[in-house]
Order: C-alpha cells, then sequence, then structure tokens
C-alpha cells in the first residue's frame, strides 16, 4: 500500500504528486485492473498464449526491420 505523508512546507499538490508516483512504482493500479474480473485457468492460458504469439510476431517484425 502506498503511503505518503506531508514534508514540511510541501504544498498538496507536490504531496498528490508524489503519492501517485508511489502508487504507479509499486503495480497496485495494474493488479487491480488485472483482478477486476474473474479469469479461468483455461482462459487465462488463452491469453498468455495469445500474448505470447503477439510478442513474438513483434520480434520478428523487428528483426526484420533490422535487416533492412
Amino acid at each position: 500500500m502506498a503511503e505518503s505523508r506531508p514534508r514540511d512546507e510541501e504544498s498538496f499538490d507536490s504531496l498528490l504528486r508524489r503519492f501517485n508516483r508511489q502508487v504507479m512504482n509499486s503495480g497496485i493500479l495494474t493488479d487491480i485492473r488485472r483482478k477486476r474480473f474473474f479469469v479461468t485457468k483455461g482462459e487465462q492460458r488463452r491469453i498468455d498464449a495469445r500474448k505470447g504469439r503477439r510478442r513474438a510476431r513483434l520480434r520478428q517484425l523487428r528483426a526484420q526491420r533490422r535487416k533492412m
């Protein structure tokens, strides 16, 4: 859990900016987005396979562009 306490003479805007940075770096939002809906094991395997195919395709495209 991200926690920020105000420093001496710190404005609310800078406190809020520091808190938002902590939340982003800790990965809280990505975890909550991922757990928003229940995903069965089979569906998760299909999602992971789709992501793997996409990564492989992008890797192949980048390699082709380097050869040119």
